[in-house]
């Protein structure tokens, strides 16, 4: 359940745009909830989406999202 800090925070957006995710699944794997599935697009590669009404908003997906974090390091801001 729903701490109120928690619940004012939105959900994470995992990626804007399918060039700045590799579907590595490292977001699914660390969600606690299972709020995120891997779901596969026309072309065949799996992106993760999120389950809004399970999401803890934890963002523990982020921080193992390796564009993310890599984006963070270089100092660009992370959309």
């Amino acid at each position: 359940m729903n701490s109120g800090k928690e619940a004012e925070r939105g959900v994470p957006v995992l990626f804007g745009k399918r060039q700045n995710c590799c579907g590595c699944s490292a977001c699914y794997a660390i969600c606690p909830v299972g709020a995120i599935k891997m779901k596969q697009n026309q072309a065949g590669f799996l992106y993760p989406v999120i389950n809004k009404q399970k999401c803890i908003r934890c963002y523990q997906c982020l921080s193992v999202c390796a564009f993310k974090v890599d984006q963070a390091k270089k100092g660009y801001p992370v959309e």
